[in-house]
């Protein structure tokens, strides 16, 4: 089940790393190449968001609503760490330091570890023309979004379609147990 605190952790170890400011564009990437990244590892994001293709590439739909402040935010959820798109920077509300994070597992730091290393010195344009370019589950929606396939995604992280097809049940089937169990 999407967790918005968690994502907001996420979202504020990257700012953390970036000095507390960066483009929303290149924030938006490196939490969807975290959460495939830990796909790929774990066989499950580290978010639970719904992962949508949109004209600059692949998205955490929910995520993205936080962050435009087209969803509402939970008390101790986005709002809390992060604030308001200004000039199409995101920035931290206030410093954070690790021990702030304790939503995080220390396997979902290390994804983000991995994450920052690879991306984090990418300019936003550079890092939306690789999940164009590297992120074969992407299409492009043609000024809309489109939702995306887990099953798709785990194929492009070198699953069998087999394979993919069950991670992505087994994702399902886990959304659904967390569903009923939010509700009750």
């Amino acid at each position: 089940m999407f967790d918005e605190r968690k994502v907001a952790q996420v979202a504020a170890y990257f700012l953390h790393r970036r000095g507390g400011q960066m483009s929303h564009l290149k924030l938006m990437k490196l939490l969807y190449l975290a959460d495939r990244e830990s796909m790929g590892v774990y066989g499950q994001p580290i978010s639970e968001d719904r992962m949508v293709s949109m004209p600059h590439g692949p998205v955490l739909s929910q995520t993205y609503d936080l962050m435009l402040g087209s969803m509402p935010s939970s008390p101790d959820g986005w709002e809390s760490m992060i604030a308001d798109i200004q000039d199409h920077q995101v920035t931290l509300r206030k410093p954070v330091q690790l021990d702030d994070l304790g939503r995080l597992s220390d396997a979902d730091i290390e994804i983000l570890d991995r994450i920052w290393a690879q991306f984090g010195d990418m300019t936003r344009w550079q890092i939306r023309d690789y999940t164009h370019d590297h992120c074969p589950e992407w299409e492009d929606p043609k000024g809309s979004s489109k939702p995306l396939n887990p099953a798709k995604v785990f194929q492009a992280l070198g699953r069998t379609p087999e394979e993919a097809k069950e991670l992505a049940a087994d994702l399902h089937s886990k959304r659904r147990v967390d569903s009923i169990f939010a509700s009750l």
